[in-house]
């Protein structure tokens, strides 16, 4: 199997534990549904942040290629970690998901203006 593959099963399977575990734990009376949903989504924040900074370390052809992977790694594990970080430090789980989607949200957007902008550039060149 692919080295990429592996590592994208191991982290769904471990979210998927993860997710049993703390509602294990929440029915047991250890943990409230809050607390079990901030640990699931932030878990998920940090599989968003891994996924962007292995992107550089995948083969690009060109130079222009190789600068939008960093760009676009940067976007990702930025916005990753502020979702992580907003279903944990947040107050409410509603802040935590506007927060955390703005951020992912915005990462993309400064992916998709980056690959666009040598377009344009060129265009005008």
């Amino acid at each position: 199997m692919n080295k990429d593959l592996i590592n994208s099963l191991a982290w769904g399977g471990g979210i998927l534990v993860l997710a049993l575990a703390a509602s294990l734990a929440r029915n047991l009376g250890f943990i409230d549904q809050e607390t079990t949903i901030r640990i699931v989504l932030g878990a998920t924040g940090l599989m968003i942040a891994s996924f962007g900074n292995r992107i550089p370390k995948t083969f690009a052809p060109s130079n222009c290629a190789r600068k939008a992977q960093r760009v676009t790694a940067w976007s990702m594990v930025l916005s990753g970690l502020v979702y992580a970080g907003a279903f944990v430090f947040a107050p409410t789980i509603m802040t935590a998901v506007v927060v955390g989607c703005g951020a992912v949200l915005l990462g993309m957007a400064v992916t998709f203006g980056y690959c666009l902008s040598p377009r344009n550039r060129a265009k005008a060149a």
